[in-house]
């Protein structure tokens, strides 16, 4: 095994203690900002030593190559993008608190995914359609690294994935934006340029997010072992559960506790040092 050893800024002295620790071999330089520790084991002492010092740690098999993999599957709002769009939606309304909250809330699994979109949009009933249009344009970044992850992808070619919880009226453009394979995500009702307070067809959630991975998985003849999925919320447990390599995005606990790794501190690009 390999021990991935990645964060902002890693202290020489903490690298070394912990690749003591580890048994390691010898270290490598990935970057700046990630080292492997070759030939490590997991030991006592290295989980809690990370997380003083804000680093991320993987245990990783020694032959796992990026090459290898077929197809990477993200979330978008709070794992792509830095912010939760329904959220910013609400900011327009004077109703980010009310709004943030219930997400909050179901991100964490303490309530059902249907329940907090149909109580949030409930909220943004009214709304003219060009904020979502606004909030792309003014409010939407990319998270750390992700073009990065997503260019490297591209290049051992590896398909993408964003199923989201989210809008099409930005993961349209995401996709036009950054060459992404696949989208899925909600349709909202629109009449008269306003926004209903509902969605049309099926709501995506948990179970939507995964049934729209296995469907694509099918589609190009792939097995579990080549996909690589990353989210943040409760409700891409189900997606990520069906991934051969599995990230916690700057995550809720609950998914940090089921997934293969956690980046609390790296940009998204971290997971491309998880591979050889």
């Amino acid at each position: 095994m390999h021990l991935i050893i990645q964060g902002g800024d890693i202290a020489t002295t903490d690298l070394k203690r912990l690749a003591k620790l580890a048994g390691a071999s010898r270290i490598e330089r990935i970057s700046d900002v990630a080292f492997r520790l070759c030939g490590a084991k997991p030991a006592d002492g290295i989980a809690a030593l990370c997380e003083q010092a804000q680093l991320d740690c993987a245990f990783v098999p020694a032959e796992r190559r990026l090459a290898d993999f077929r197809l990477l599957v993200l979330d978008m709002d709070s794992t792509l993008i830095t912010i939760e769009t329904i959220d910013e939606l609400a900011d327009l309304m004077g109703l980010k608190p009310e709004v943030a909250e219930i997400t909050a809330q179901a991100m964490r699994g303490e309530i059902e995914y249907d329940e907090s979109l149909r109580r949030r949009l409930a909220l943004l009933k009214g709304l003219d359609e060009s904020a979502l249009a606004r909030v792309y344009d003014e409010r939407l970044q990319l998270s750390p690294g992700a073009e990065q992850l997503l260019a490297q992808a591209k290049s051992h070619g590896i398909r993408t994935l964003l199923v989201s919880g989210g809008f099409t009226q930005v993961t349209d453009r995401l996709k036009s934006r950054l060459g992404l394979d696949y989208t899925y995500s909600n349709r909202l009702a629109i009449a008269d340029g306003k926004l209903t307070g509902e969605v049309i067809g099926r709501v995506v959630n948990a179970d939507a997010k995964r049934d729209e991975l296995l469907r694509v998985r099918d589609a190009l003849g792939i097995n579990r072992e080549q996909i690589i999925g990353a989210g943040d919320g409760a409700n891409d447990l189900r997606f990520l559960a069906e991934c051969g390599v599995s990230v916690a995005y700057r995550a809720k606990p609950i998914v940090r506790d089921k997934t293969t790794h956690a980046l609390n501190h790296s940009g998204l690009d971290g997971v491309l040092n998880l591979f050889n």
